[in-house]
């Protein structure tokens, strides 16, 4: 079984969230209140229409939270008819027609409090809602003109506002081909385009819905004078240069987004406000303002995992957001682990490691879209494989060619005392790392759409025993998919692989050979176990390896998900992995949606295990599995 938590104590957040999780809100009684009983009814309806019903009827989704008196529960009534008619006009019904009861009345029935409060002492009132949605209507003409009834000149097309004759005539469809529209003409450089009215005439006759959009594009601008705001210990200076915004280019929004997007990327900022203008300046351009919210610069955390096969381990940072007033970054890391076990390569090895390191990270060393980061820390590390004491650094030079793209070269340097099977060895070890990043998707914990793709090649000055000429490549590639709008069906996969040539095995120091197995590569086996053995049967690891994982995740509730899962992958001692290595689980996860991310529980079997693999693995961690 693996677990693990990590906090932040800063601004309250955590504790709050935690109460919210494991406590319960005092609420207050209501005065009077009335207790009823709710029955929503839509026959010869689509599943989907009567849902849509269901869930628009506050009598139905605050049956739990009774109204004060007869009035209240009339009122809430009363309301719940333009609750429903919206969700029939926004599935394209208009000619619905909605009867609700109360105890048997209608809601225009003089005595219909007297009958509420007569109906009282024999239980929950009987609320009654009947809705008969009527024939489904479909567009019919659409049309664009100004704001004197004149054909625009130029105009989205109906395809490119996804609202076209004989579709189903959806209200939300309506809306948002209004926005569509200035959105288009906004692309455009038109900032002040507007659609100042729309007619909707649904024709009952035909069961159809014509719509006119009179639309205002106004002329089209040019970007003026930018100002930046809202600094408090951050250089305006720091700002500035990360405006992607150009006077006297023609305005786009997108460019509006392009600067929100890089200034939000650094720790410091918690958000960026992007004020437009209401008025032209003297040139005729359209002033700008970008205001930041700064975050507290300092923060603490801590956090602990356990894990029956990996060991225990509990851990504490510090972190400082705006070192030197250009968003620096500094953070301290200090961590005790316990293996748990005795390593089965090193028998007689102190189970206890720990490490201690440093993380510095400098915006715009060399250019704005240059970043550099850098890491040296100290460390003993117990595994099954190895035991390893060690001082390693890495610095490097990250340029953001774009939000979803990087490039990072660097020195890789590492000082290590390891033993292994083999007995002790001491390795030097410097290489020059090359990362390349390449990311769309639209969440970092629970992703829904998009690619991640990674990749690092690295040739070695040293490498151990190796000594000069071998080279590491490793890759990495997510891809996530919704099947619903809603974002309740995600289909999400991922394929690593990696090699090591020009070295042989036992030259290429045990920490950087390749292992497979535990809950980051492949879930159900030991940490490690699905990777080459010596004679003896001590875990030695490989030149190169193989893992892909693929996820079903499916949302049962707003909060609980249910995830089926398979992974497959081994570790292989030559430079080109062998396909009949490999080991094959599966398993069920569990998902409970919070505010900051996913809590993930996964239960996994081996399908092809060996004599000495165990019979399942249990991983809990925050966010999903990749």
């Amino acid at each position: 079984m693996a677990g693990s938590t990590a906090t932040y104590a800063q601004d309250g957040g955590f504790f709050s969230g935690f109460r919210s999780l494991f406590g319960k809100e005092k609420v207050e009684p209501v005065a009077d209140a009335v207790s009823y009983k709710p029955t929503v009814n839509v026959p010869d309806a689509p599943r989907a229409l009567r849902k849509a019903i269901t869930a628009a009827s506050k009598l139905q989704s605050m049956r739990k939270s009774p109204p004060s008196g007869a009035a209240g529960l009339l009122r809430r009534a009363r309301a719940d008819v333009d609750e429903i008619t919206a969700a029939l006009y926004s599935n394209g019904y208009y000619a619905g027609t909605i009867r609700i009861t109360i105890a048997g009345r209608d809601l225009d029935a003089p005595d219909i409090l007297q009958a509420i409060e007569a109906a009282r002492p024999a239980g929950p009132v009987p609320v009654q809602v009947d809705v008969t949605p009527g024939p489904l209507f479909h567009f019919g003409e659409i049309k664009l003109v100004d704001t004197r009834n004149r054909p625009l000149p130029m105009a989205p097309t109906l395809r490119q506002l996804g609202i076209e004759p004989g579709a189903d005539a959806k209200s939300s469809v309506i809306l948002d081909a209004e926005g569509r529209i200035s959105d288009f003409y906004r692309d455009e450089g038109h900032a002040f385009a507007k659609v100042v009215d729309k007619d909707v005439v649904a024709d009952h006759a035909s069961n159809l819905v014509n719509v006119t959009y009179m639309v205002d594009p106004g002329p089209a601008v040019a970007f003026g004078q930018v100002s930046v705001s809202g600094m408090e210990g951050v250089k305006p200076s720091f700002v500035a240069e990360r405006v992607r915004i150009i006077p006297g280019e023609m305005f786009s929004p997108k460019r509006l987004a392009d600067t929100r997007k890089s200034l939000l990327r650094y720790e410091i900022f918690s958000g960026v406000r992007i004020r437009e203008g209401d008025k032209l300046d003297a040139d005729g351009r359209l002033p700008i303002d970008v205001e930041v919210t700064e975050r507290k610069p300092r923060y603490i955390g801590f956090g602990a995992k356990y894990s029956s096969t990996d060991g225990s381990s509990i851990n504490a940072f510090w972190g400082h957001r705006n070192l030197f007033g250009g968003a620096e970054t500094l953070r301290l890391d200090g961590q005790v682990s316990w293996f748990g076990q005795s390593s089965e390569a090193v028998p007689d090895s102190n189970p206890l490691g720990y490490r201690f390191a440093a993380t510095f990270g400098k915006p715009g060393v060399l250019t704005p879209i240059d970043d550099l980061v850098a890491q040296a820390a100290v460390l003993r590390e117990v595994t099954d494989a190895y035991v390893r004491e060690a001082v390693t650094v890495t610095a490097g030079v990250r340029r953001n060619y774009s939000d979803q793209f990087s490039v990072q070269v660097g020195l890789d340097f590492e000082q290590a005392h390891v033993q292994d099977a083999t007995g002790s060895r001491d390795d030097l070890i410097i290489g020059v790392p090359i990362e390349v990043a390449y990311d769309t998707t639209d969440n970092a914990l629970d992703p829904s759409k998009g690619i991640r793709a990674s990749g690092t090649f690295e040739p070695f000055a040293y490498l151990g025993q190796a000594s000069a000429g071998p080279m590491m490549f490793k890759g990495s590639l997510s891809s996530y998919k919704a099947l619903d709008e809603e974002k309740r069906y995600i289909l999400a996969g991922r394929v690593s692989a990696g090699t090591i040539f020009g070295a042989d095995l036992l030259d290429v120091p045990p920490q950087r050979r390749f292992y497979v197995g535990g809950g980051g590569s492949l879930r159900g086996y030991d940490y490690q176990s699905a990777s080459p053995r010596n004679a003896q049967g001590d875990i030695i690891g490989g030149l190169s390896f193989l893992t892909a994982s693929a996820e079903a995740r499916i949302k049962v509730t707003d909060t609980i998900g249910l995830v089926p899962f398979f992974d497959l992958g081994a570790a292989s001692e030559d430079s080109v992995p062998d396909f009949g290595d490999l080991k094959y689980a599966a398993g069920l996860g569990l998902r409970y949606y919070t505010g900051i991310g996913p809590v993930r529980l996964d239960v996994a079997v081996p399908l092809n295990p060996e004599p000495d693999d165990k019979g399942y693995g249990i991983y809990i961690s925050l966010g999903q599995a990749f």
